[in-house]
């Protein structure tokens, strides 16, 4: 564009996306099967797992941080790794627990007034 027309202002169109429109709608598919059906250890979706399925089913690359905004954009949360061992938090609570709790009083702690 020359002349006037080419002045006026215009939004960019930003970066192409790595991912096109037919990728991003098999992606909530792929994570429905769950992470350990796609080899992870534990049924957890993480950024970073996300991440790693993209670049073995699609060949894209992206940054785990990036991967929270693509699962935004399919209606899909991020979920934080918990995997509680119910045994050893009962044996802790017992045995490590008291322990704790039942601290000397300090020598030299001030004084109420």
């Amino acid at each position: 564009m020359e002349g006037r027309e080419g002045l006026r202002r215009h939004v960019a169109s930003g970066p192409q996306p790595k991912l096109v429109n037919a990728q991003l709608e098999q992606l909530p598919q792929l994570l429905n099967q769950g992470a350990e059906a796609l080899g992870f250890r534990g049924d957890v979706w993480t950024t970073a797992r996300v991440a790693e399925v993209i670049k073995r089913e699609f060949g894209v690359q992206y940054h785990p941080a990036h991967c929270s905004r693509i699962l935004r954009a399919i209606k899909y949360s991020v979920q934080k790794p918990i995997q509680r061992d119910e045994a050893e938090i009962s044996r802790w609570k017992d045995e490590r627990w008291p322990a704790l709790k039942k601290r000397p009083k300090r020598k030299n702690a001030p004084s109420s007034l």
